[in-house]
Formats: structure tokens, C-alpha cells, sequence
């Protein structure tokens, strides 16, 4: 089957405009994303079974909540600046050229911009159906709903 919608071949990553909501996550989470800033690439050529971002992170900013993929595996790669790398085991400062991958069910985990420079990464992620979302330290749980969109409850399942 042919794609009738015109897909570029390629484009200029940065001059591809930001997301026009920061986050999905419900207050009192969403305010927490403000200072990222995340450029959908994927979605610009159609890629249905993996979604790509170029993401940036001003100075205190917050990659995500800290969290885990019950069913979608999460690469980063570093461009710019040295994020604080927090998991659910400990932290590692990164740098350009590195990069960290988490399988699904692994460590949870969020890059935190604790420095005074902006922070520029690739992030990459599978789009696997029934995928949910577990965040350690907040009352959150997430659950992709059957049209590919994050649903988010307390863990307890009261809606916010």
C-alpha cells in the first residue's frame, strides 16, 4: 500500500518544529517538563514502529518523571552538554558521544540538566501496543490506550 501523505526525504533535525505540548503527563507532573523541548522526528517520515526526538534540555530541566517501559525498549544519544543520568541504582554523568540503552522492565530511569549549559540528545523508542509506564517515586501509572496515546491514573487507578 502507498503512503499518499508527502513524508520528507530528509530534513534539518533542528529547524523541524517542537513538540506543541511539552508532556502528556497530568498535573502536577506536566510543570515539571517545562524546559524540555522536543523536536518528533520520527513522526515527520511516518515511522510507525519506532519513534525518534531530538530533545533538548535548558538548565534544570527533567528528561521524564523517573520511570520504566513494561514493553518498549529506550535508547539516548548524547549531542551536547552533560546531563545527570538518575536511575533507580544510581547516577552517571554523560557526555557527548555517549549513550545508554533501556530494555523494557529494566531500571528506571531520567536525564536531569543540573548544569548551567544546554543539554541536546537523540532519544529512541519502539512503539509496542499494551506498553505501560511505572514512575517509582510518584503516584503515577501510565497505560497505552488502544489509539497509541498515554492514559494516566493514580497507581491506586483513580483518574486524575
Amino acid at each position: 500500500m502507498e503512503n499518499t501523505k508527502s513524508v520528507p526525504l530528509a530534513v534539518v533535525a533542528q529547524d523541524m518544529a517542537p513538540r506543541t505540548k511539552p508532556s502528556n503527563y497530568p498535573e502536577p507532573f506536566f510543570s515539571r517538563m517545562n524546559g524540555r523541548i522536543k523536536r518528533p522526528l520520527g513522526d515527520l517520515f511516518g515511522l510507525r514502529n519506532f519513534g525518534v526526538n531530538l530533545t533538548v534540555l535548558v538548565p534544570g530541566a527533567e528528561s521524564a518523571l523517573l520511570h520504566r517501559h513494561s514493553r518498549q525498549d529506550e535508547f539516548i544519544y548524547i549531542l551536547q552538554g552533560t546531563p545527570t543520568l538518575v536511575t533507580d541504582q544510581g547516577e552517571e554523568q554523560l557526555a557527548p558521544g555517549m549513550c545508554a540503552g533501556f530494555p523494557a522492565g529494566g531500571v528506571a530511569h531520567q536525564l536531569v540538566n543540573r548544569s548551567e549549559s544546554e543539554v541536546v540528545y537523540l532519544e529512541m523508542g519502539d512503539r509496542t501496543a499494551g506498553d505501560e509506564g511505572s514512575y517509582p517515586h510518584d503516584d503515577l501509572r501510565a497505560v497505552m490506550g488502544p489509539d497509541g496515546k498515554w492514559l494516566f491514573t493514580h497507581k491506586d487507578g483513580t483518574p486524575y
